[in-house]
């Protein structure tokens, strides 16, 4: 790959996983899995790719002392990380089993987020906290909930084992 091949290749991976970052936090709040794993394929992976490719890096672009590693390092993390981490979260979602096992829970413990650009900024999505298997998990719901979130006291929703193993969740419902 010729220096304006790779000038062109290192930011379009970086943004190519910068993307589907945002679009694994949606895969992420419906799947049952601990956040050091996901986490930790973007590190390895990142890691990985920057003692691979590092040196190509260095000839294609004029920066020099810790700019040189800051900027590469994020670039590794950021493209090829979330690329791989991406790329493994969603083939747990979209190759997951089709046997679908309906399961209710109690709600333990309530609070909010600020909304998002698509739910509104304003807006506040009520969280609710449960404890799945043996593991405690948040779940987001949308803002039409928040005033009247306190009155819900069971979360119930769709279960289908991941391609991985992983439980995605499906059509949650609060009771």
């Amino acid at each position: 790959m010729t220096k304006n091949q790779r000038k062109i290749f290192y930011p379009t991976i970086f943004f190519l996983g910068a993307i589907l970052m945002i679009f694994q936090v949606e895969i992420y709040r419906n799947t049952i899995i601990d956040l050091i794993i996901p986490f930790g394929i973007v590190i390895i992976i990142g890691l990985l790719a920057f003692i691979l490719d590092f040196k190509k890096y260095k000839m294609t672009y004029e920066y020099s002392g810790i700019g040189l590693y800051l900027y590469s390092t994020i670039n590794y993390l950021i493209g090829f990380g979330f690329i791989a981490c991406s790329t493994f979260m969603l083939s747990n979602y979209y190759f997951a089993d089709k046997k679908v096992e309906t399961q209710s829970y109690e709600i333990l413990n309530r609070t909010y987020i600020q909304g998002t650009k698509k739910s509104g900024l304003s807006e506040k999505q009520p969280v609710f906290k449960i404890k799945y298997n043996s593991d405690y998990k948040e779940l987001v719901f949308a803002s039409k909930y928040y005033e009247t979130m306190d009155y819900y006291n069971i979360v119930e929703f769709d279960i289908r084992k991941g391609f991985f193993g992983f439980d995605i969740l499906e059509n949650k419902k609060l009771k």
